[in-house]
């Protein structure tokens, strides 16, 4: 690790503070010139609209954001449900929620925005309200992809992030990064995904867990049956076999998800063998503590999984539709992947237009699977040995 200063400090555009104040892994560098003169800027706003998992996979860019200006106001504007992902996040000042399908809270948001004053608008997300956002917020630098639909909205349009990566492939994080590392953000060494663990939601989670009889000092797995399609939902008996092998070697699970896929976890627990304890109740935050506490993340590809992988738990992920190359967890701790490779994948996923009933998800086989969890186990276990 060394200071920026050797990097950013004779350059141009780029802010004392940074130079003097941040240190970081000696390879970040920018993608690009700076695009402003940055020792001016003193309020970013970041726009990320929709879920968990994009929620999630936008951290490294706030991270990157708050290295490169430790002295700067970074707000982040997300919806009002996946908001409570981030508390305890110590990379933004103030996270500002909108109302999913609300044009009263559009407006009200806009105002909000616009009173704040920002120096740099990020829009991460792309998508219409995303972009209305970015415009109302009446930054001096506004920055999209000039690939966006309304890019006109904008006032510094960027090449794609292939483009600044030069590889065909990128990952989401690192379509994030590169919008940032193309004004001048050192982005290059490709943070991270994190999160915070809240004392409030540790508490709550080993309330649970006590009352729930659960020996908080063995080992478990973390399961999540759930998938926000059939496409990407493996068959709840899949994951009871996968359960039942963990058990024979003394590692419980629990499985959770959320209230209205409570049937997933209930068929689980009916097609198992063993006892599963589960929860359907938890909140954003103690779903974070909990996986921060597993010794294995095994589930569907969903936000909870990209959770999991940003509090350094290992992790195997089922794939079904989703471009792994785009969506994978972005994982510190050991990871693994199981998918069937299909000519038609990866395809939007809503629903299978080739086969009616998705096939993708159906034919990933247990025993792929459990091959993948002690792949994992074992990594993992080498990996604290040698730390």
């Amino acid at each position: 690790m060394k200071s920026l200063r050797h990097n950013l400090e004779a350059q141009p555009g780029w802010p004392k503070a940074a130079a003097s104040e941040t240190r970081i892994d000696e390879d970040a560098r920018p993608l690009a010139a700076a695009r402003w003169d940055w020792s001016s800027v003193r309020r970013v706003l970041v726009i990320r609209l929709r879920s968990i998992g994009d929620t999630v996979l936008a951290t490294p860019s706030l991270y990157a954001l708050r290295r490169f200006l430790p002295s700067a106001r970074i707000d982040v504007l997300l919806e009002d449900w996946v908001a409570p992902l981030l508390a305890g996040f110590d990379c933004v000042d103030n996270v500002i929620t909108v109302e999913r399908r609300s044009t009263r809270a559009r407006f009200k948001v806009a105002q909000e925005l616009r009173a704040n004053r920002y120096d740099v608008a990020y829009n991460l997300h792309g998508g219409t309200t995303a972009s209305l956002l970015t415009r109302a917020s009446g930054a001096r630098h506004r920055v999209g992809y000039a690939s966006y639909q309304y890019s006109r909205l904008h006032n510094h349009l960027s090449p794609s992030s292939s483009e600044l990566w030069k590889r065909d492939k990128t990952h989401a994080v690192e379509q994030q990064l590169a919008l940032l590392g193309w004004t001048g953000v050192p982005v290059s060494d490709r943070p991270r995904t994190r999160l915070a663990v809240t004392e409030s939601a540790s508490r709550k989670i080993s309330e649970r867990l006590r009352a729930a009889g659960f020996d908080q000092s063995k080992s478990f797995v973390l399961i999540h049956p759930a998938a926000a399609f059939d496409t990407k939902q493996w068959a709840a008996e899949n994951f009871a076999r996968v359960v039942e092998w963990c058990q024979e070697r003394n590692l419980p699970s629990i499985a959770i998800a959320a209230p209205h896929e409570a049937n997933t976890v209930s068929e689980l627990q009916k097609k198992s063998s063993v006892p599963v304890l589960s929860f359907t109740d938890l909140s954003l935050p103690e779903v974070t503590a909990l996986a921060a506490l597993a010794r294995l993340f095994v589930g569907n590809d969903s936000g909870v999984a990209h959770i999991a992988a940003a509090v350094g738990a290992p992790t195997v992920v089922i794939f079904g539709s989703s471009n792994i190359a785009h969506w994978q967890p972005w994982a510190s701790a050991p990871s693994a992947f199981v998918r069937e490779e299909m000519p038609c994948a990866p395809c939007p996923g809503y629903t299978c237009e080739e086969f009616g009933v998705a096939q993708c998800i159906r034919r990933v086989g247990v025993e792929r699977v459990i091959r993948a969890v002690e792949q994992v186990i074992e990594e993992s276990a080498m990996q604290s040995k040698n730390s």
